[in-house]
């Protein structure tokens, strides 16, 4: 089984900082610290009202020397933004103004033209695409003919407690695998409920943000990194034993 890997989201450093304007804490800081402490990419979501990431904190992510995974709606201006850029990857994810956080997967089977062109477009310009969706069959098959190399499963159902959650997202990930598909998952993970999702074989890697944030308050950012690793490592080696 491949070693799981982490991206951590650090958008909520941003939020942190513009409730009161000024440039601390600094959402590269803590990238940075993210990555000494063992994570091995950066995600950040651009949204159109920049209520926390910034333009230029994309800019400042993208010059560190580790990969940055760029959340992003698949409009015009986000595309044309992110060409420009050229992150390692893009993660398209549905996009609501007035929601608090992302509430859903992406209906990819309901727009999928849309999403082809997006997907195109950026891999055109040397972009890995993921797509973030709900464990659903339907969507995965759709995810697979837009030509994304990859997609990333809403765990925010399982991590509200759905009953048959878990099973859903082991089954999605399988059929996704099966597709050729690389799968990541993501939303609402934390200490308690990692460890049945990185026990799944087909998933690659966990990308997870407002837990770790908040979690620093108490541990520090860095501490609360190497903690979920090792959750992380401990659920893998115990999937390999069984």
């Amino acid at each position: 089984m491949k070693r799981l890997r982490l991206g951590v989201n650090v958008d909520h450093v941003a939020t942190l900082r513009n409730a009161r304007g000024g440039v601390y804490p600094d959402p590269v800081k803590a990238a940075e610290l993210a990555l000494a402490a063992g994570a091995d990419g950066v995600v950040a979501h651009l949204r159109e009202d920049r209520r926390h990431i910034r333009d230029d904190d994309m800019r400042r992510l993208r010059a560190l020397s580790a990969p940055l995974n760029m959340e992003m709606a698949p409009t015009e201006e986000m595309i044309a933004i992110a060409r420009a850029l050229r992150p390692h990857a893009c993660c398209l994810v549905p996009e609501r103004r007035m929601e608090l956080t992302t509430e859903g997967g992406l209906d990819v089977a309901g727009q999928e033209t849309l999403i082809q062109t997006a997907v195109a477009q950026l891999a055109d310009a040397g972009i890995r695409v993921s797509l973030f969706i709900d464990p659903d069959p339907k969507q995965v098959h759709a995810a697979h003919r837009t030509g994304a190399p990859a997609v990333e499963l809403h765990t925010g159902a399982y991590a509200s407690g759905g009953a048959d959650e878990l099973a859903r997202l082991q089954e999605a990930a399988a059929l996704a695998a099966a597709l050729g598909l690389e799968c990541h998952a993501g939303h609402g993970l934390n200490f308690e409920n990692v460890g049945p999702i990185a026990a799944i074989a087909e998933i690659e890697e966990l990308n997870i943000g407002h837990f770790l944030i908040a979690q620093a308050v108490y541990d520090g950012l860095a501490a609360a990194v190497r903690t979920m690793l090792a959750r992380m490592e401990e659920a893998r080696r115990g999937a390999n034993a069984g």
